[in-house]
Order: structure tokens, then sequence, then C-alpha cells
């Protein structure tokens, strides 16, 4: 997803984002001239920071009085106000400015076979209201997205028509040409037409996006890879997914299946077949749900899910080194961080999900791999650092090898971040367009 300023500056640079409809370069004439300020005027506010008049002046370049004239005509417009003074120096207090939170609202979601996950946020990003919905079966997918969006709405007190942008995590693929889902395994009703089936409904600007890029774009804004332009994301959970960051950009591959290493052909397990689900092949066979649970029983962690099983496996190895560390200390030998059947399994675990990492590393050279998704997530520093032991010895490539720091619900964050960028850029889209 690219950042505000990227956006700002592709806008800038095409006549349609200028208001002209034609190929002309349009004159520096005093409206232009207007459009501009006010856009870098509200472009820097809507990065959250409230800013005086002279704070504005400085970072835009222009005098104190055309900003004072910039921010009177976004006043105008509804999406600038004053949010307090800042005190100091000698005379009155100057003045605060920042961006009006409901000049625009988004909604966010989150598809599993299991459960719907919703939320509404103005356009500061903040999230005014979280719903969950029971997809019971899912056979109607444009009107189980609706009612989701209905409910959301309703609980944060906003008009669905006030929304301004609506972006879909989903597992599977997309089409990047129509933007429709493709193959969604766990999803059998998201199907092409899903996508202009609710635009029709919902009036509004709609978005699907892969969920592990989605919870890429999370973890670079909140996350493990916080502020980086290049790294990878290992999805690790029912199923397996791969999200690209290149330059900031997510790669989707020229069918929308980039990343779908569920169906990554691996040494000792029979391959994938074609669009089928690979299930019992490729490395979705050695590291999927299925198999976690599985690799987990043989070392005698028997759990309802491959979470628990992987949860239960790091409280073992955490057990036995508190306790041999306790031994150690007592006889006043060095501390050891002795064995366990959890730190086994972990070990062959880590191994598996390093045939994956180490792929992508050979490829990308990406320099951090996260891991990701819920065995990911309950794996933790356990896993990540077995697998950072592991890569080297199957590749070349060296990379950070670290599990996801996103506090909760990364899928679902990454659609809030992507539809709050869509968002801000149409209101600097519109700055300049006649009322």
């Amino acid at each position: 997803m690219e950042s505000l300023s990227q956006s700002l500056s592709q806008s800038l640079s095409q006549p349609e984002a200028a208001g002209q409809s034609d190929n002309r370069v349009r004159p520096g004439t005093p409206s232009l001239l207007r459009e501009l300020n006010d856009r870098a005027a509200l472009d820097l506010l809507l990065a959250g920071e409230p800013l005086t008049r002279a704070q504005i002046s400085e970072r835009t370049g222009v005098s104190k009085v055309t900003v004072s004239q910039m921010l009177a005509r976004l006043e105008e417009r509804g999406l600038v106000t004053v949010a307090g003074e800042q005190a100091g120096g000698r005379g009155p207090n100057a003045a605060l400015y920042s961006v009006v939170p409901s000049s625009a609202y988004v909604a966010g979601l989150f598809l599993e076979y299991d459960l719907v996950s919703a939320a509404v946020a103005d356009v500061t990003g903040r999230r005014v209201a979280d719903v969950t919905v029971d997809p019971n079966g899912g056979e109607d997918p444009v009107g189980l997205v609706r009612g989701a969006v209905d409910r959301a709405c309703a609980s944060a007190g906003v008009e669905l028509s006030r929304l301004s942008a609506l972006v879909i995590g989903s597992p599977g693929v997309l089409d990047p040409r129509t933007g429709d889902p493709r193959l969604a395994v766990n999803l059998p009703a998201w199907h092409e037409g899903v996508l202009d089936g609710l635009r029709e409904v919902l009036h509004k600007p709609v978005t699907i996006e892969n969920d592990v890029n989605l919870a890429a774009m999370a973890e670079r804004d909140a996350g493990a890879a916080m502020g980086l332009d290049d790294f990878v994301l290992m999805w690790i959970g029912v199923g397996l997914g791969l999200a690209t960051v290149i330059g900031g950009q997510v790669r989707r591959g020229s069918s929308g299946a980039a990343g779908e290493i569920g169906w990554m052909p691996v040494h000792g397990a029979p391959l994938p077949a074609g669009d089928k689900h690979p299930g019992d092949a490729g490395l979705q066979s050695l590291a999927g749900g299925k198999a976690v649970r599985e690799l987990a029983r043989g070392f005698g962690f028997t759990a309802d899910n491959e979470v628990e099983a992987v949860t239960a496996a790091v409280a073992s190895v955490s057990a036995s080194a508190a306790a041999s560390a306790s031994a150690s200390a007592s006889a006043g030998a060095p501390a050891s961080a002795g064995s366990s059947s959890g730190a086994a399994f972990l070990d062959e675990l880590a191994h598996r999900v390093a045939l994956g990492a180490a792929a992508a590393s050979v490829v990308l050279d990406p320099g951090l791999v996260v891991l990701g998704g819920a065995v990911g997530r309950a794996g933790g520093e356990e896993l990540a650092s077995r697998v950072a032991a592991e890569v080297p010895r199957i590749c070349l490539a060296r990379p950070r090898v670290v599990a996801t720091t996103v506090p909760d619900e990364p899928v679902l964050r990454g659609a809030m971040l992507a539809a709050v960028s869509q968002a801000r850029a149409a209101l600097l889209a519109s700055v300049g367009d006649p009322q």
C-alpha cells in the first residue's frame, strides 16, 4: 500500500487528479496553485499531528498569510478545524489545526470460513466500531458482507452512505485484472462476480485484497517490519501463505497467485495437482494446520487445534529451560536449556517451515522473514529462532527471522489501513473540485 506522500505525488503528476479530463498539462494558473497549496496543507494534517499556521508555513514553504487563506478554504469545506491552542512565547496562543475526523469514514472486513470481522473508522484511522458476524454457511457472500457492514455502521452510528471506502481481506487468489476472487478453497461461494455485486448493493468503492498481503501491511505499519520496504511475511495457520513486500509494495504476481506457498513442491511430499487444494501434497502437507496437529501428536501434544499444540510445546520448552536453569544454579554449574519433547517438536516444525522460508529467501533475499498467522504467533521466538538457524543450512541466504508483533487482527488492521489510505487520497483529490 503506497504512502500518502506517494499518493499525493502521483495524483499531482496526473492531469485527471488535478481536475483535468484530457491529456493537456494545466498551466500554472492561480486556481491550480491554490489547489496544490490546499492539498499540501491537508496532506500534512492527514498525517495526524495538529499544526499551527507557522508550522504549516515552515513545512510547505509558503507564507503565513497564504497558509491562513489555505486553512480558511479547507475549513469552509468542512475538512479542517481548530483543535486547540499551542502556548508559548509572547502574545496570544497559536491555534492548532487538525483534520475533521468525520470528514470521511471507512469500513474494513476480514472473511474467514467460520467468522466475519468488521470495523468502521474515521479518516484519522480511529476505530469507532468493531463487530463480528457468524457467516452461517456463507452461501450469499454479497448479503453476508452487506449485513456485516450494516451492523458495523449501526454500531458506529454512521450512515452507510457516509462510507467513502471499503476493503475486504479474503483468503485465496484474486484476479489482478478484475479484483474478483478466483480461488478461495475455504470460501466456495466467494467467486467471480462478487465484487461487482458488492459495489452494486453498497454503491461504494469496494476492494478485495488477499488476507496475507493485508497482514503484511499491518506488520509494516506497527509490527516486526515497521518502516521496512523489503521483507516477506510467512503465514502459518490452517493454510500457508507468503506476502512479498519489495520497495514498499506488495507483489501479487501476473495472475494473483504469488505467495500461495501451500502449493510449493518440496522434497519428500507428493506434488500438488493444479488448482486443487494441496491438502496432503506440497508444503501444505508438511506445515499446514493438519500436518502440525499430526506432528504434535507424534511428540505427545494432543490438542483440539494446531495453535493449542504449538502453545503447549512452547510452554514445555520454557518450563524445561527454567527447571534446568534452577538446577544448574543450585549446583553452581552453567545453565542448560535441557531437552524436552517440546523442543524436539519445535525443531522438526522449524525444519519444515524453513523449507518455505529458504525457498523465498534464495529467490528474493529479503533480509527479514516474519512468521505470522496463528501458528507463527503461537510459536513466537522459540520457533523463529529455530527457523533462523535452519535456513542457512538449506541455502546461501541468511535472513533475520522473527515472529509477528502485530498485537491482534493483522488482516483487519491491514484492511483498515488500506481503506483509510483510499479515503485520504479521495479527500486530497477532492480539493479544488466545485462543492
